[in-house]
């Protein structure tokens, strides 16, 4: 077996393992904070907090793996990782909320590095198959919405008298485990800074100028967060309109098999019809999802929208990361896919707070859906029009 291959497989491991603990913050953090929080308004900070951890922690981890190699770098990220949930879980134990909150942003800061691992199977691959390697690792996120629930419901009252704590230290075992398998990772020496640790390339506010990269990025944001902005809001809006928590909780889980499901073949896909038009495809999707969700209120209405939410998502965040991808040199990858990640992770975190906000107002469901349709319709005609233009 290659190198590329070996490393292909290894970080698609890895991001079944390390894609886990996300998915314990994101159904645990609210609970607990409802638990130990001093103000009710504050249960849903340790997940906000969260996703911010994961925004800021985007260009740090960026400039480590320049500096000292991906592998260290991601070696760094796993400790992170499982002082966090050490952290998390000594919260829980002292019903110390701002402990609990500060071990929810050191997860953040640990998925920093767990969201590069799509770029680094790229970066040992021909141009031709990187939109294959990074769909192969984004199957991981399939085991991972299985693992992560999964350590949720065997961990979670480990602890006698003390509920999830057990489960924030499975986290840590998860981030263990993480360090365990990166240190297969065989990546090639980092290249020497240049002078006064200056990297080499282009100025990244000239990269960050280019319309490729900007619409690149922008494809991006708009997928990712427009996905963070609805399914944040769902269970929320399902439980108001009479829908039970169960179902609620299955609707969610059908979303996360279609995000990911799909990267079994997405990078086929994008192999034969382009990277745009399948991020257009995604596009296309979402709008879907919004017109599923405003046509009725039923059980069938939120469940559909949640599948064409979860496809959608893939197809356009698949297709936007290969797009960044012809945005830059090796020598300017690393602080290019930062820039990228900080934007479209950022994008996350205020998507989320903004969704929080909307859904508790009245008729704030059906707004939020109605922003999605031409959202998605300004970046479907960019992308239709570099297409045209790029044929001519």
């Amino acid at each position: 077996m290659d190198a590329s291959r070996r490393n292909m497989n290894t970080l698609t491991l890895a991001q079944s393992l390390g894609g886990a603990g996300p998915t314990i913050v994101i159904s645990l953090g609210g609970i607990v904070g409802q638990l130990i929080a001093p103000d009710q308004t504050l249960a849903t900070l340790p997940v906000s907090l969260f996703n911010l951890g994961v925004a800021a922690g985007t260009l740090p981890a960026a400039f480590i793996m320049r500096r000292y190699g991906r592998r260290l770098g991601y070696t760094f990220g796993t400790l992170i990782g499982m002082m966090g949930g050490l952290i998390a879980a000594s919260g829980i134990v002292t019903s110390a909320f701002w402990l609990f909150c500060l071990g929810t942003v050191a997860a953040g800061l640990y998925n920093a590095y767990v969201q590069s691992f799509r770029f680094a199977a790229a970066d040992t691959v021909a141009d031709g198959m990187k939109a294959k390697a990074i769909s192969r690792v984004m199957i991981g996120g399939l085991a991972a919405a299985i693992i992560g629930p999964q350590v949720v419901i065997w961990t979670r009252d480990a602890l006698p008298g003390i509920p999830y704590a057990g489960s924030f230290i499975g986290q840590s075992v998860l981030a263990l485990l993480t360090l365990l398998v990166i240190s297969r990772l065989r990546f090639p020496k980092p290249a020497a800074p240049g002078p006064k640790g200056i990297s080499g390339g282009r100025p990244l506010s000239e990269i960050a100028r280019s319309p490729r990269f900007v619409l690149a990025v922008s494809t991006g944001v708009v997928s990712y967060a427009l996905m963070a902005f609805v399914m944040t809001a769902a269970p929320l809006a399902m439980v108001a309109c009479g829908h039970t928590v169960g179902e609620a909780a299955l609707g969610i889980q059908w979303h996360v098999l279609a995000m990911f499901g799909p990267s079994f073949f997405t990078g086929r896909l994008i192999a034969r019809f382009g990277k745009e038009k399948i991020a257009m495809t995604g596009l296309v999707l979402l709008a879907l999802c919004a017109i599923s969700a405003l046509t009725g209120l039923g059980l069938a209405h939120f469940w559909i929208a949640l599948i064409f939410l979860g496809v959608g998502w893939n197809f356009g965040f698949i297709g936007a990361t290969a797009m960044i991808t012809e945005c830059h040199t090796s020598e300017e990858r690393g602080k290019v896919q930062g820039l990228n990640d900080f934007l479209v992770f950022g994008s996350v975190a205020l998507a989320s707070f903004l969704a929080g906000s909307l859904v508790n107002l009245e008729g704030g469901w059906s707004l939020m859906n109605w922003l999605v349709i031409p959202t998605t319709a300004v970046i479907f005609t960019a992308l239709a029009v570099s297409r045209r233009r790029a044929a001519a």
